[in-house]
């Protein structure tokens, strides 16, 4: 889960592990009584009052434009998420699996998509990620977060889960919880007068990827929106070109620096043809966040020059198929990359080699 802190710089926030805590105080609570109630009677859980529609969406995906007032007699679920959140992207094949099962039996599924960075503004970008996720249901694009703003979303990825009448009956911060989620989904589709199926998605292998639910964290550079200081004695000067140098040891999860970088707001750029980036890291995927030139950066994973197949981007097919081993950021693209496939055998090390002009934002594991 993140925070939006977009009036600082292009908002981000945090290491985001406290999605389960910051859920259980907005919504457990109306969970547990939901999933005790009956379909007839719903007055135990909480009511938020009346869901905003839809608000300065730029464009949509998969759907003509939407109003939350044409669903009326619907159970409405409006998905909160940026397309390089870690959380955002583990919960995808659960939505999936949710609009798979529950779309033709009157669950509305609908993912406001609001940018975190300026790239993910862009509808080529967005509509490449949707494509790549599987991702059937309707998107909206809250380029300029005026949706965001009308529910008062902080997070990403927050879920508004809205009944038959249009009001917001659970709120739900961060992945995960997903066996309540559907239980009070359920619910509510059967007070609205549907007939389901009843059992449950998480527990089912076919329709999930079990995988998916497991947590997320996030390092992020940058002298406002570091999650933690960077390793290097010199630290962060703001605005400044600093000359990093590094000798080792790594510590675990911090990121180091050597050459010459600029210290941005919400990044470091390199400056210098020798500047590198280095990071100690125990997770079963990991995904870098940056801007740069596929001919000029090298990313090592434990000294080996990583090849294209443990790479996935989501840039165009044109610029996927022109990956070779280098990081998939050509001709001025943004991408997130990860390093996938390889087995879960405890801490590596990353290394990327930059040259001038190359951006690195942060990194998610999963």
């Amino acid at each position: 889960m993140k925070t939006n802190a977009y009036v600082l710089v292009f908002g981000i926030i945090g290491v985001i592990v406290v999605a389960a805590g910051a859920s259980a105080l907005v919504s457990n609570q109306g969970l547990m009584q939901a999933n005790q109630s009956t379909v007839s009677n719903l007055s135990s859980l909480p009511n938020y009052g009346r869901a905003p529609n839809f608000q300065g969406i730029s464009n949509w995906i998969n759907s003509p434009p939407l109003n939350i007032s044409d669903f009326r007699g619907k159970v409405v679920l409006v998905d909160f998420w940026t397309s390089s959140c870690i959380n955002c992207i583990q919960m995808i094949p659960y939505l999936n699996a949710l609009y798979n099962r529950f779309g033709n039996s009157g669950l509305v599924l609908v993912g406001v998509h609001t940018p975190e960075y300026q790239f993910e503004k862009n509808y080529a970008s967005v509509l490449a990620a949707v494509e790549g996720f599987g991702i059937k249901y309707p998107v909206a694009l809250d380029s300029n977060y005026s949706t965001w703003d009308a529910y008062g979303n902080r997070f990403w990825p927050t879920e508004y889960l809205i009944d038959k009448n249009g009001d917001i009956r659970d709120i739900h911060l961060g992945e995960g919880d997903y066996n309540s989620t559907e239980m009070l989904i359920q619910e509510l589709l059967q007070n609205a007068g549907y007939s389901i199926n009843t059992g449950m998605i998480s527990s089912s292998t076919s329709e999930i990827n079990q995988n998916a639910s497991q947590p997320g964290t996030q390092v992020y550079v940058g002298y406002n929106t570091s999650t933690l200081p960077i390793g290097n004695a010199a630290g962060y000067s703001p605005d400044q070109v600093v000359d990093y140098t590094f000798a080792g040891p790594l510590q675990n999860g911090t990121v180091y620096f050597s050459g010459q970088w600029f210290n941005a707001a919400n990044s470091m750029i390199a400056e210098g043809n020798d500047s590198k980036v280095f990071l100690l890291y125990d997770a079963r995927s990991m995904n870098i966040l940056a801007q740069g030139n596929a001919s000029t950066t090298l990313v090592k994973l434990d000294g080996v020059t990583l090849a294209e197949s443990y790479f996935r981007s989501y840039l165009s097919p044109q610029e996927a198929a022109a990956i070779t081993d280098m990081y998939p950021c050509n001709c001025g693209h943004v991408g997130l990359v990860a390093t996938i496939g390889f087995p879960y055998d405890g801490w590596r090390i990353l290394e990327i080699s930059a040259s001038p002009g190359f951006t690195i934002y942060g990194f998610t594991f999963g």
